[in-house]
Parts: C-alpha cells; structure tokens; sequence
C-alpha cells in the first residue's frame, strides 16, 4: 500500500476536527473542492472510508475515529517541536492564537499589543474574540485572557489588570422618569439592557454582593445585545439601565453623563489573566507576550 503523504493526513485532521469540509478549507488555505479530492484520494488509498459526509455536517467513521486518535496528538508533537526549533532564531517570530472578549482587547491586550508589534515585525498574533469560556486546548489556541475567576485550575495564570468593578449605570434622562434602584432586587421594576453569553446559554444574570451575601438578578427591557459597545451606546441614550466593567464607564459618570446606583452591591473581583497549558513550552515570541502583558501595579 502507499504510503499517505503527511499533507493528506493534515487535510484529514483539520475535517475530522472542524466537522467541516467549509472550515477545514479555510483554515489550510486551500478550496474545498481541492480539500475534498485530498481526503478521497487518501481514502482510497487506505481502503476505508474515514469521513461519514452529509449535507448538512461531516464526522469520522470509525476507522476515521481511531486514526484521528492515533495521528492527532503525534502530528501535534512534530508541529510544536518545528516551531521550538524556528525559535531559535535570532529575531522573535512565529504567530499566537489568542482568545479573549471585546472588553479584554481594547483596555488591555491592544494597548500593549501596538508597542510590542512594532519593535517585533516578525511576530504575528491572531485575536479571536469570544464572550464564551473557549476550550485553548482543544481549539488550538496559545492562551486566553479571561477573569482570574473564571481560569481552570490546571493552567498556568499571569495577571494582567487590577482588580476590577461592574458599575449599574442609567443616563439622568432615564433617572428623570423612574427612581433609583436601592436593592438589586428593585431591578425587576426597571428597563435593563440584556448582554447574551453563549457561556450562559441565555442572557446573562447580574451578579452583586454584600457582605458575603450574593445575589444573581435576572433583568428585563426592550434591548439585548452580545457585546458592551452597544450596551454604553444605549443606556447613553436612556433607554434603560446596564451593567458594565467600570472603567468602561467612569469618564461618562465624570460628565454627568451617566449616573452610577447600587455601587455598594458592587465589589472588586479578581481582574483579567492571560492562561495557557502548564505544558506548554513558550517560544521566544510568546514569552515576550507574556512579559509585556503582565501587570507590574
């Protein structure tokens, strides 16, 4: 029998892990038609059909299933050893996949992205925001950002921003009409702009504390985005109260633009982290990431 070229096998892989002639194709660089004779010229080859295709999805057969596991992790090993020895050269280079959520970018990683680009040309780095708890290992990706919170125990966390605070917040239009809220629980009785998280599966409760004592609300109103840009836009223009980070806020509240309730209900929390495997062997490029990125308070 021939041998498979491991080109093939990486075509194999990317579909059997996406699920998707579509996004494999994409991810390689190359059409899905071309992607597709690839995979059936391997098939044949190896005498056994290893994708089950359907209009609407693809997965492995079983055989497809058992070669997935076989070559899956090894091909992995030969890819991160080339990209130890690419290491070695002289100048930091090499792309980073990261995962984080729009907030995360603006006030933290793009900051110290601009500068750490610019005196590094030859380093790469991919963002990927998304407001869900992303898998980094089984998606491929280098690290994350997330709240100390919310990093798994058996990753390696380096803070990189302070404590942080939410803030409820509504413009003196809104305040003009309703009273203030005193107790998270008054919230029921208010216009509120939702947030979905595909994390949560639905829209996100409100979390408040007081002395030790948590509460979670779920709140109501006409509006819900998937992100916080549109969130601040509406609640400026007084369509109801929203729950953001404070510093997304603070130079609103100085102008009077906004008008900040329920701040006792809201705590510091632990801030942003970057995370990644406690296997993972940082590369030059990646080690001066985290470098730049780490908070020195």
């Amino acid at each position: 029998m021939p041998r498979a070229n491991i080109n093939d096998l990486h075509a194999f892989l990317a579909v059997a892990r996406e699920r998707s002639f579509t996004r494999a194709a994409a991810q390689l660089g190359v059409s899905q038609s071309a992607l597709s004779h690839t995979i059936r010229g391997l098939e044949e080859r190896l005498g056994v059909r290893l994708l089950t295709r359907t209009t609407r999805s693809v997965s492995p057969t079983a055989a497809g299933e058992r070669l997935l596991n076989a070559i899956g992790p090894r091909l992995d090993e030969i890819e991160a050893e080339l990209a130890a020895l690419s290491a070695l050269r002289e100048k930091p280079a090499g792309t980073i996949r990261i995962t984080t959520g729009e907030h995360a970018v603006e006030t933290i990683l793009w900051p110290k992205l601009e500068k750490l680009l610019s005196e590094y040309p030859d380093i790469r780095v991919e963002v990927m925001i998304d407001h869900g708890l992303t898998d980094i290992v089984a998606e491929r990706y280098d690290a994350g950002i997330r709240f100390g919170e919310q990093v798994a125990k058996d990753m390696i966390a380096v803070r990189i921003a302070p404590d942080m605070r939410m803030a409820v917040v509504g413009a003196p239009s809104y305040f003009a009409q309703r009273p203030p809220p005193k107790r998270p629980q008054e919230l029921t009785a208010h216009s509120c702009i939702n947030l979905r998280l595909p994390t949560y599966g639905g829209l996100y409760a409100w979390e408040f504390e007081k002395r030790g004592r948590e509460l979670k609300v779920r709140v109501d109103g006409q509006l819900v985005f998937n992100g916080l840009a549109p969130i601040l836009n509406a609640v400026l223009t007084g369509f109801g109260l929203a729950y953001l980070p404070e510093d997304m806020v603070q130079a609103h509240l100085s102008k009077k633009r906004l008008i900040r309730v329920l701040a006792d209900w809201c705590p510091p929390f632990p801030g942003y982290h970057l995370y990644y495997p406690s296997r993972r062997q940082p590369t030059p490029a990646f080690a001066l990431l985290v470098d730049a990125l780490r908070y020195r308070g």
